[in-house]
């Protein structure tokens, strides 16, 4: 174990601001749920399919600005503000070309496009209404992503909170004006709420980039610097950030086969998942904002050429990872049926739900130590494609076929086909503590030369 007082604080600081940022970005989804079912339950479901779209945005995004982070937290280490430069022109071009695309299809076929979703044309108008709005939103976010994750790369990560609690409150303030019309405020229901939601994003745009421009010392950046693309620096991360991308974007696709033999197996089942959902992704954040903290101080340690630290690093962070699900575990179990409680929901949906649960506390044992392990540790030593083929093999050969057997040709309980969903979480453990411990992952991001010292290092 690391005895280094100023490691311990690092990934404390990186972790729990990065997770606080997390639940209120889920919060500000909530209230929008909230505020529309309370509205009318066309405008929650047409937004609900909406939502699936903006999911596949924010996966894409996000694959993009991953891989771009371990590109910048390699170059911070090394103190190459220069490369740092480049790798955010290229996150917030390759960001903004997604975005426009995902626009403009939008734009063209709103109602083809959620009419994929549902059949149901009242819910699929409320939806459209609601898409015609938000999609001018989309290029905000793309660029405010790019610019809080090379933020998060140089480990500047208040901003990004900040702006969470900034968006939260425009976006509360305004649904609550906008979609019932209040203060004297038109009454425009779905499409208030995207009113809403493109407002805030807009603000929270406006205020990283005066941030990055006015405040921030670390990175620098100006309008000269977002000139031509450095093609080499490009080729590197295309290498290495195009498994990363593709890794994202099939999980996204994976989850929604996942929902999709969950939602045949009947109403109870849907809403017992919803729900257990709900309360696993709040407790969760914890875990997902190891990963990130974890992918930052390695990458660094690396970039920094200590190599030295990177197995002491390593071993106490697989401590840490384990520590973490435990509590989280034993916090979903514990709140398991206090939470169902709060839901005007069916007996048989409330006990399935209990079940579901209690599964997800042994499995996010599992979550948090091979997810943080293989994302944040592996990927972040440069081994993005050894990472992409293992979701493949356990999610697409094993999970995803395993589950449509038992729920449609074995007919097995709701139960034992969510075990089989979530198994993976913890047969990936036998994978990522092999993986991690051999270090067979530090390599190189872009100079030959590099991978020499690296493979002396271990």
């Amino acid at each position: 174990m690391v005895k280094d007082k100023t490691f311990y604080k690092l990934f404390l600081t990186l972790t729990l601001t990065i997770a606080l940022r997390n639940v209120i970005t889920f919060t500000v989804n909530l209230a929008d749920s909230v505020m529309l079912g309370a509205y009318s339950e066309n405008a929650l479901s047409g937004v609900a399919l909406v939502n699936q779209v903006q999911f596949m945005l924010q996966l894409m995004v996000t694959g993009v600005c991953e891989g771009v982070q371990i590109f910048i937290s390699r170059a911070w280490g090394a103190k190459d503000n220069t490369t740092i430069k480049k790798m955010i022109n290229i996150s917030i071009k390759c960001t903004a070309v997604i975005a426009v695309l995902v626009a403009v299809l939008a734009a063209v076929f709103p109602h083809g496009l959620l009419s994929l979703l549902s059949n149901e044309g009242d819910i699929v108008a409320e939806g459209a209404g609601y898409l015609k709005i938000i999609l001018f939103s989309y290029l905000f976010f793309a660029v405010s992503t790019s610019l809080i994750t090379a933020l998060n790369g140089v480990e500047t990560v208040r901003i990004g909170f900040v702006t969470s609690i900034m968006t939260l409150c425009i976006n509360v303030a305004l649904n609550y004006c906008l979609i019932f019309g209040h203060f004297g405020f038109p009454e425009l229901g779905a499409r208030g709420a995207a009113v809403a939601t493109l407002c805030s994003r807009i603000v929270e745009c406006a205020v990283i980039l005066i941030y990055v421009r006015f405040v921030d010392k670390k990175i620098c950046i100006r309008a000269r610097d977002f000139g031509k693309i450095d093609k080499t620096l490009f080729a590197d991360y295309f290498k290495k950030g195009l498994p990363v991308f593709l890794s994202s974007f099939t999980w996204g696709l994976a989850m929604s086969i996942q929902l999709g033999i969950l939602g045949h197996m009947g109403k109870s089942v849907v809403t017992a998942n919803s729900i257990a959902n709900t309360l696993f992704q709040i407790i969760s954040v914890i875990t997902y904002a190891s990963a990130s903290a974890c992918t930052v101080i390695i990458s660094k340690t690396i970039g920094e050429g200590r190599h030295e630290l990177v197995k002491p690093y390593a071993k106490t962070f697989q401590v840490l990872f384990l520590i973490i699900g435990a509590a989280t575990g034993a916090a979903i179990f514990a709140l398991r049926g206090t939470i169902i409680n709060f839901y005007n929901v069916s007996e048989e949906a409330k006990n399935l739900a209990v079940t579901f649960l209690t599964i997800l506390s042994v499995t996010v044992v599992g979550t948090s130590y091979q997810m943080p392990c293989l994302t944040g540790l592996v990927r972040a030593g440069g081994d993005t494609s050894f990472v992409f083929k293992n979701d493949m093999i356990f999610m697409w050969c094993i999970v995803l076929p395993m589950s449509l057997i038992a729920a449609f040709y074995l007919k097995l309980s709701p139960a034992v086909v969510f075990i089989c969903l979530k198994s993976d979480q913890i047969t990936k453990c036998f994978v990522a503590v092999v993986k991690v411990n051999r270090f067979k992952w530090i390599k190189t991001l872009n100079h030959e030369a590099q991978q020499k010292q690296l493979s002396k290092a271990f």
